[in-house]
């Protein structure tokens, strides 16, 4: 038995505010700090190799949150904000046709006039250099990988991972401790399902009050299209085909500017069946007539996958903590029926901000900031979240078909007199309990790709700015291979093997019996497999 090695002591840094994560929610967070007390020393930490590394192109935002962090944003030249929607489609698909749903039946809140399509990257990237010019300091390429806690159990900052450990676990040659980064507050707003978060809502039992989260698999291309099947601001989306009734999801095509056009497929992860490929469910509705001529004489730029929240306005878990909070998808703040999030990503870190900054103003430091948890629901991140509440619950109760109508109804009801015939409904099942038996399903026959509007997932990792060092310890770990064999394999038929949209996992044959591969060097760290 070897002695446990003894590492360095970590250096430290302090700071008034420690923010994790680059995204919307950090960097306004981050802004609105430094517009509030120039003399705050705030920091935030990117885990990409560069602001928006990490973020998939092509969205849709509402500015309303924009509009009030930089209410002047318009009179500048280099925003962001190029593509104004023109034209709004809503598609309901089959097998050989589809039908357009007219505009005047959709709930007003669908409406996205006046929104603009994005390449989110590029709206952080933005960000970015207006945090820099206020004196924000921002570090690229560092992920936080712990938190950080005083002897009351109270969150004091995280720490960075250490550099050059070896694929056995031990530090190499070129091992460089991780920094701890110290704060009055820390705010962690690293996305969906991030690590730091999960520790935190365990640590602190922030979900004791909360319904189950719930996920959506949304897998994105980014694509140049031809001059003449381009049609700027054209922002499109569908549901139906290829998903079965009983399967909840949907699609987007986003037309930006410069004959890019950003589609993408969302699965809801509560499906039933073990052998439904959402990768595959996206190739294959990239062939449908309505809108495989988008693509023809095209070219695929970069592909993605990330998973979103669901849950809504029932599963947001408490927002604070001893020492911080969560802000933007880590507290799940998506409005599902939109497809949104950015807008309420970019309030909750003003919010926080707004009320953390007092908090210093007023001489407190590692504290819980309740005030954050106990205004959001007024807010307009909570009106907007809590007039779409059930359209999830009632999509995966009564199918696709029911579902979609009861929802657009009950958003109709919310929207014009403020209440739901609904009340608030349940969830239920999480998304792994959602999964049934193989036995009880038939297997999906999917087509081949063509390798000109349909591909395979390797080869789309390849676009995918996927990147691990050769040498980096796994981070992916089965926590027990027998059970994965009795009841991942045999009872579910290996449904890991398909949901993953990397290709990260592989049961294959060796020495006369199935054994599971873990490729996770493929890895786009979507969080599918923590979730289902």
């Amino acid at each position: 038995m070897t002695d446990a090695i003894e590492l360095p002591e970590r250096e430290s840094m302090e700071f008034d505010v420690v923010i994790v994560g680059a995204g919307p929610a950090g960097l306004s967070a981050a802004i609105r700090l430094k517009q509030i007390n120039a003399d705050l020393t705030v920091v935030v930490l990117e885990k990409g190799a560069e602001v928006g590394a990490h973020i998939l192109s092509g969205a849709v935002v509402d500015p309303i949150g924009i509009d009030r962090l930089l209410p002047d944003w318009r009179d500048e030249e280099d925003h962001p904000f190029k593509t104004k929607v023109t034209s709004d489609h809503f598609l309901f698909l089959g097998p050989a046709g589809s039908v357009r749903l007219p505009n005047v039946l959709m709930p007003p809140l669908m409406n996205n006039h006046g929104n603009y399509i994005v390449s989110l990257g590029n709206v952080c990237r933005w960000l970015a250099e207006k945090a820099e010019a206020l004196g924000v300091e921002i570090y690229p390429g560092f992920a936080a990988s712990e938190v950080l806690y005083n002897d009351e159990g109270a969150v004091i900052g995280v720490a960075t991972g250490d550099m050059g450990i070896e694929k056995t676990g031990e530090p190499g040659p070129n091992y460089t401790r991780g920094m701890a980064l110290l704060g009055k507050y820390v705010l962690i707003g690293e996305g969906v399902r991030g690590s730091l978060a999960k520790q935190l809502i365990a640590r602190f039992d922030l979900a004791r009050d909360s319904d189950v989260p719930k996920f959506g698999i949304g897998i994105k291309e980014l694509w140049e299209v031809k001059r003449e099947n381009h049609k700027k601001g054209l922002v499109q989306h569908s549901f139906g085909w290829p998903l079965g009734m009983k399967t909840g999801g949907g699609s987007f095509l986003y037309h930006l500017e410069d004959n890019l056009v950003a589609v993408g497929f969302v699965v809801h992860l509560n499906y039933k069946n073990p052998y439904l490929y959402p990768f595959e469910e996206f190739q294959r509705f990239k062939t449908h007539p309505a809108i495989r001529g988008t693509f023809e004489g095209g070219k695929r730029l970069s592909y993605g996958a990330r998973a979103i929240t669901e849950g809504g306005y029932q599963s947001v878990p408490k927002l604070t903590f001893p020492g911080g909070a969560l802000i933007g998808c880590s507290a799940g703040f998506v409005n599902v029926p939109r497809i949104k999030g950015s807008h309420n990503a970019v309030l909750s870190g003003m919010l926080a901000a707004d009320r953390i900054a007092e908090a210093i103003a007023a001489g407190r430091g590692n504290d819980e900031v309740i005030e954050i948890e106990n205004e959001w629901r007024q807010s307009d991140i909570g009106k907007d979240l809590k007039r779409v509440r059930n359209v999830k619950p009632l999509w995966s109760r009564f199918g696709t078909a029911v579902g979609v109508a009861l929802g657009g109804l009950d958003m109709w009801t919310n929207q014009l007199f403020g209440f739901s015939f609904f009340g608030t409904l349940k969830h239920g099942k999480t998304d792994a309990q959602s999964l049934e038996p193989a036995a009880r399903h038939q297997k999906i026959d999917y087509p081949k790709p063509d390798g000109v509007l349909t591909f395979d997932r390797l080869s789309s990792v390849f676009l995918s700015n996927t990147n691990h060092e050769e040498d980096q310890p796994v981070h992916l770990h089965v926590r027990d291979m027998a059970l994965q064999v009795s009841s991942e394999h045999d009872v579910f038929a290996g449904p890991s093997t398909r949901y993953c949209p990397a290709g990260v996992y592989e049961w294959v044959e060796k020495d006369g019996k199935e054994t599971y591969v873990i490729n996770a060097q493929n890895c786009v760290h979507c969080k599918t497999c923590d979730i289902k």
